[in-house]
């Protein structure tokens, strides 16, 4: 049994499902891609995962929505969210709502590797 902590990606870009969980791996942690938000909800790894990394914009359910479902479900998994839109205005509702971080596509490997960080440290 691994004591890696185990990332869930979640966006409809097929870019970012391939690329980013390649970088977590390298970072040392288990990584799991999702292209949209019922796939992750259908996956049956949502108790097992220690922090979500959550594209805001997707087709069907959004990142905010999937948010909160998971907080309807009693989950409080850190949520990354990450988006090709910035939007600022976005960010303190989604922060009030349990968000950790706020990431504007492309961002940096020391980014998003110290967004995960932090939202570990709060688990």
């Amino acid at each position: 049994m691994s004591d890696r902590k185990k990332i869930a990606v979640v966006d409809d870009d097929e870019s970012v499902r391939e690329s980013l969980p390649d970088l977590l791996r390298s970072f040392g942690f288990e990584a799991k891609p999702f292209g949209s938000a019922e796939a992750f909800l259908e996956s049956g790894v949502i108790d097992d995962t220690d922090c979500l990394v959550l594209d805001v914009s997707m087709p069907g359910m959004s990142g905010p929505e999937l948010q909160q479902e998971l907080r309807r479900m009693g989950n409080r998994t850190p949520i990354v969210f990450i988006t090709a839109h910035s939007d600022e205005r976005a960010w303190p509702g989604l922060q009030r709502s349990g968000a950790v971080a706020y990431l504007l596509k492309p961002f940096s490997e020391d980014a998003i590797f110290e967004a995960v960080r932090t939202a570990l440290d709060q688990e």
